[in-house]
Order: C-alpha cells, then sequence, then structure tokens
C-alpha cells in the first residue's frame, strides 16, 4: 500500500506540472502538448508553477532595465531596498505582461483560426517565459560576481565590453522565450510552423500597439 500511495504522489498532477518547468528548457514540446488537458484539477495545477515563472521572468526584466542600472546611486537605497523593488515590481510587471502578452497571442490565435481558450492561450506564455525567468537565476549572480554593486549603478566596471555581453546573454534568453512561443502555439493547436509564427507575429505587433499608444497617451498627458 505504501508503495502505491507513493506512486500516486510522484504522479500527481501538482508534482507533474512543478517539474515540467525546469523541462520546458531542454524538452519544450511534451510541456506545450500537455497544456491540452482540460481536465480541472490538472489546469488548477498549474497555477503555482506559473505564479513563480511569471513573478521571476518579470523581477529579471526589471532588474535588466535602465532604471534598475542607476538605483544605487540615489543615497537612500541599498541592497536590501533594491531586492524589495525588485520582488514587487517583478509581479507587477510579471502579471501585466502575463496577460497583455497572453491577450496578444489569444488575439493572433484566434485570428488565425484558433478556437482554444483565453487560459490556455496565457498559461501558453507563461511556460514561454521559463527561459526569462531562469535568465535571473544564472545572470544576475553573473553580474554581480563581475561587477558588484556596480551592476546598479551609473558607469563603473560594467561598462563596455562587459556590459555588451550581458546585454547580448540577456537577449539571447528573450530570443528563447520568443521561438519556445512559436513552438508552444505549434503544439497547442496543432499548426505548421508558418502559421503559428503569423499568430505570434500578430499577437505581438498587437501588444506593441497597445504598448505604444499607452506611452502616448501618459506622455501627452505629463
Amino acid at each position: 500500500m505504501l508503495d502505491t500511495a507513493d506512486s500516486q504522489d510522484e504522479l500527481s498532477p501538482e508534482r507533474a506540472w512543478w517539474l515540467r518547468v525546469p523541462a520546458t528548457l531542454l524538452s519544450p514540446r511534451p510541456v506545450f502538448f500537455a497544456l491540452r488537458e482540460e481536465d480541472t484539477d490538472d489546469v488548477s495545477a498549474r497555477s503555482e508553477p506559473i505564479l513563480l515563472t511569471i513573478w521571476l521572468a518579470g523581477a529579471a526584466g526589471v532588474l535588466a532595465s535602465p532604471k534598475a542600472g542607476v538605483l544605487l546611486d540615489k543615497a537612500e537605497w541599498d541592497g536590501v531596498l533594491l531586492a524589495v523593488w525588485a520582488f514587487v515590481m517583478g509581479g507587477i510587471y510579471g502579471a501585466a505582461g502575463y496577460l497583455f502578452i497572453g491577450f496578444g497571442i489569444h488575439f493572433g490565435a484566434r485570428l488565425l483560426g484558433s478556437e482554444g481558450t483565453f487560459l490556455r492561450n496565457r498559461q501558453l506564455v507563461a511556460f514561454a517565459a521559463v527561459p526569462l525567468a531562469a535568465s535571473l537565476l544564472f545572470l544576475l549572480p553573473v553580474r554581480l560576481a563581475l561587477f558588484g554593486g556596480d551592476t546598479f549603478r551609473e558607469g563603473g566596471t560594467d561598462e563596455g565590453a562587459g556590459e555588451a555581453a550581458v546585454l547580448a546573454l540577456q537577449l539571447g534568453f528573450v530570443a528563447w522565450s520568443l521561438a519556445l512561443l512559436v513552438v508552444g502555439v505549434r503544439v497547442v493547436h496543432g499548426w505548421s510552423w508558418p502559421r503559428s509564427t503569423a499568430a505570434v507575429g500578430a499577437g505581438l505587433a498587437l501588444v506593441a500597439a497597445l504598448v505604444t499608444a499607452v506611452a502616448l497617451v501618459f506622455g501627452t498627458a505629463a
């Protein structure tokens, strides 16, 4: 009986989805194929892995931003406040990206003939963001080891070739996530590469247009 219970625990939906998060980096097709499952328990089991993924991806984004690169120049800022800022803003930006990009991919997929749900399409976006989440765990320690506090100050040892190398790595993780978006759409919807690429392109174009419109509105108001 004990062996049976252990086996059931190993195969629980929650455990399976936690294991699929790192598996997305090496073997994404089975992960995206599993998103086709519409069982209520299986869908709800994805919530915690998705929350962690989008939070880490959001934190990676804000820490790579120009604003983060000058925060420690302010006298009132220190490492603790920086970590709190990254945690809070990472959650906000991660959630916003999850919803807006999810909406964009849903729009692109519907435009190309999909009848899938918004929930499944935004969950697809979350698993495509795993490389971005991984970039925080990989690049932040590297940046701190190489540049120390200069990582979050203007000028310093992270200028020049070091900055260019880190930027190239960051863009590599972004490209990885974009590629996974196409793979995810192709696997989830069972489409060809051109059709999947067109859906992602249309979705991201919509998101870019919305972001530009919002920036113009707030820029005019300011």
